[in-house]
């Protein structure tokens, strides 16, 4: 995958970074509009990577609020899998 953010390592995060991620997201899409509005764009793929990655922190988030998956249930998940070596 190319320079993204992963659902599975945003779920991993505390609110507090998703809240940090989602407005640079933003940020970094405005500028990106604005640059293919003036015509200054060079890469065109970049602002559906930046819509994509929006989305994905929005979905996170939302699982959160409904109770879909919490940090806890997360990080538990994957310490029980790292102790199942045996």
């Amino acid at each position: 995958m190319a320079k993204g953010l992963a659902a599975d390592d945003l779920r991993t995060e505390p609110e507090d970074v998703l809240v940090t991620k989602l407005k640079e997201a933003k940020e970094e899409l405005f500028n990106l509009r604005f640059q293919a509005a003036t015509g200054q764009l060079e890469s065109h793929g970049r602002l559906r990577t930046v819509k994509r990655e929006i989305a994905r922190i929005y979905t996170v988030m939302r699982e959160r609020e409904l109770g879909i998956v919490t940090v806890a249930e997360e990080t538990d998940a994957a310490s029980e899998e790292g102790n199942n070596d045996d």
